[in-house]
């Protein structure tokens, strides 16, 4: 998935930033406007943040590669996260991280050719005892097996067909 820089969504943020620059501390509420209008902060996103804010590339690099929540690549739109906390990997996390990478042909911290989802793994999601655990947006799926995965895969595969 290529990120392509809107003119509109630059505009938007820009007078999301005039209005965060008349507070204290306008970076992280920039960042985060970037990350929702944009979907990400690569460089090109965190040139425009260090100009209008007057702040080096560097820092704000930092901030953005330090934060989980913020991100430099494009993300899909199933965001699909398996935890590979303590409980959650010695109860089978892995199989099921291995399970959902071969349905869709993508690593860890990758994104599908067509950008429907993105499959990452997580440290813990705080539900250890319904270990193991994957996550498919705001849904939890606990006790989870690799048929679990393979099933929750395939009912959005058909959803977006």
């Amino acid at each position: 998935m290529k990120f392509v820089l809107e003119e509109s969504k630059v505009q938007l943020l820009k007078e999301r930033i005039q209005k965060h620059k008349q507070k204290p501390g306008p970076l992280m509420p920039t960042l985060h406007d970037a990350q929702n209008i944009f979907g990400c902060i690569p460089i090109e996103v965190q040139k425009i943040i260090s100009e209008e804010l007057d702040e080096s590339v560097a820092k704000i690099n930092g901030v953005v590669t330090f934060y989980s929540n913020f991100s430099t690549e494009p993300k899909g739109k199933h965001i699909v996260s398996v935890c590979m906390g303590t409980a959650c990997y010695v109860k089978g996390a892995k199989a099921i991280l291995d399970t959902i990478s071969d349905m869709l042909n993508i690593e860890p911290g990758q994104t599908t050719k067509d950008g429907l989802f993105t499959l990452e793994n997580t440290r813990c999601i705080g539900a250890c005892g319904l270990a193991p655990v994957f996550q498919i947006g705001d849904k939890v799926y606990g006790n989870a097996t690799k048929d679990t995965a393979k099933q929750a895969i395939e009912e959005i595969l058909k959803s977006e067909a």
